[in-house]
């Protein structure tokens, strides 16, 4: 057994370990271009870090309690992406660690470490999204239960309970995961750890945590559902983008797989196994995001470390294939060129259509991935709209609000860009801004409204569209900037429904 003592033994290798945790949490800020703007998604986290609260429609509140940091120090560029970046470095310092609690050496840590920068992993840590906290607190929870099966020790018991609690937090989704853990550990000699106290201390531990939120969702009739309404994505698809997103490392993880099932070093461990395959099929036949099971893969990545960093003869070579494989590849995870150029390669390399880079939900391919048409042309769309308020007289000033109508994402650009261009207060019906927004709202009577769909100004005393965006690869390309005057009634009385529906329990106890 190599006890935790002995890696004291080795400050050679722990300096190593985060020596590339280092590179890991630098790399991306050189690798993506500087043109790009956040995502949508991160604007609408920025957006929550400014309400603190125990919940948000469809999201846990860990992550904007980040951004809410984020916000303390300018929430410039850097400090969006601080987060997921030491996030990610912290993932590899723990799967590090658990390599050298087998006696791995620097082989395996080097091994382990390139499917964290070749592959999906470089664009997760990189970008504000609930999925690097939750595949951290899942890697935390795994790590917790090697460690005690590694040293004896119960404090490994209680970093899964804390990974439990802060991965909930982080992740609903983290729940399905906890879950195929437990139902892993039952199936194999694993089960062992439930005949010890400490395993239920620490369980209580995570549990305890999460009251706040769970108080939240009783108040709030239980709104985390709104998160997992993304659309259903056919299984093929995501059988594709599961392999695709860790193609770099699929020598790695299938490595650890084998471990696990086929080899006596690995049969202690053969509930990882367990949790892997449960987690991957729950994922597939429920037809979810492909993201939601990316928390399976680091503890495989070191267990095929360990596996493969024995292997003298072709160790070099695998090692080749991830680093080149990835190179290719993470053009399309990371934005590394500006949009114009990075269309003219893509189009130049049709691998990237043909793994399905470029498909967007509407099942067309584009230009651009989707991830990357969502962080351009936000800053226009602030300045088109700012140009619409500067352009009303003193009285409406006062009164005028700006509302995202198209989605989540516009209220956060245009929340984001506010102070920059001196714009109102944004409000609206729409994710987690219903929850901040007063009902005084509904009472005005002007409107900047941005929206991609026209349609809505049928509704108004007077409605003009101002301009557009007009950057040709945003997914806001032709979304409107409109100045809207008098809603009628029936739009009043539909945002008093949607107003209703997020504040129904708080309206029943006053």
């Amino acid at each position: 057994m190599q006890h935790a003592s002995s890696i004291s033994r080795r400050p050679g290798l722990v300096l190593m370990v985060y020596g590339l945790a280092l590179v890991k949490f630098a790399l991306p800020f050189f690798l993506q271009h500087p043109v790009y703007e956040p995502h949508r998604d991160e604007f609408l986290y920025l957006a929550e870090g400014q309400h603190l609260s125990w919940g948000y429609i469809g999201s846990p509140p860990l992550l904007s309690f980040l951004t809410a940091v984020s916000n303390l120090f300018g929430g410039g560029f850097f400090w969006i992406k601080f987060w997921p970046a030491m996030f990610g470095a912290i993932t590899y310092v723990l799967v590090g660690r658990m390599i050298l609690l087998f006696g791995g050496g620097r082989p395996a840590l080097l091994l382990a470490f390139l499917p964290f920068v070749f592959g999906v992993f470089l664009r997760v840590h990189f970008m504000l999204s609930p999925d690097f906290p939750g595949v951290c607190f899942e890697t935390l929870m795994v790590y917790g239960l090697v460690r005690y099966s590694r040293t004896g020790k119960a404090g490994g018991l209680y970093l899964t309970g804390l990974g439990f609690g802060l991965g909930v937090l982080s992740q609903y989704t983290v729940l399905l995961f906890s879950a195929w853990v437990l139902i892993g550990m039952l199936l194999t000699p694993g089960r062992k750890v439930l005949r010890n106290l400490h395993f239920y201390f620490a369980f209580l531990i995570g549990v305890l945590l999460l009251i706040p939120n769970l108080i939240w969702q009783v108040l709030h009739d239980w709104p985390l559902g709104a998160g997992f309404g993304h659309g259903l994505v056919s299984r093929i698809e995501l059988l594709r983008d599961e392999l695709v997103f860790n193609l770099p490392g699929f020598v790695i993880w299938t490595a650890g797989l084998y471990w696990v099932f086929g080899t006596d070093a690995g049969k202690e461990y053969r509930w990882v196994g367990w949790m892997v395959l449960g987690v991957l099929s729950s994922v597939v036949i429920g037809r979810s995001r492909a993201e939601n099971a990316l928390g399976v893969y680091p503890v495989l990545f070191g267990f095929g470390a360990l596996f493969i960093g024995e292997a003298r003869r072709w160790r070099v070579g695998l090692a080749v294939f991830v680093v080149v494989v990835g190179c290719v590849l993470d053009t399309g995870f990371l934005p590394m060129m500006p949009p114009k150029e990075l269309v003219g390669y893509y189009s130049r390399v049709p691998l990237f259509r043909r793994l399905g880079f470029l498909r967007w939900p509407d099942r067309r391919d584009h230009a651009l991935p989707r991830c990357f048409a969502d962080m351009l042309g936000w800053e226009e769309m602030a300045m088109k709209a700012a140009k619409a308020y500067e352009s009303l007289d003193s009285v409406d000033r006062v009164g005028a609000l700006l509302n995202g109508g198209g989605n989540c994402g516009e209220a956060g650009a245009l929340d984001y860009y506010a102070p920059k261009y001196s714009l109102p207060p944004v409000m609206g019906c729409r994710a987690s801004y219903a929850l901040w927004t007063p009902p005084a709202y509904y009472e005005r009577d002007v409107y900047i409204v941005t929206t991609p769909d026209r349609t809505c100004m049928k509704n108004w005393a007077s409605a003009a569209i101002v301009d557009s965006v007009t950057h040709p690869y945003s997914t806001e390309y032709k979304s409107y900037i409109l100045l809207m005057r008098g809603p009628d009634a029936a739009v009043r009385q539909e945002w008093k429904r949607s107003y209703q529906a997020v504040h129904r329990q708080q309206l029943a106890v006053r």
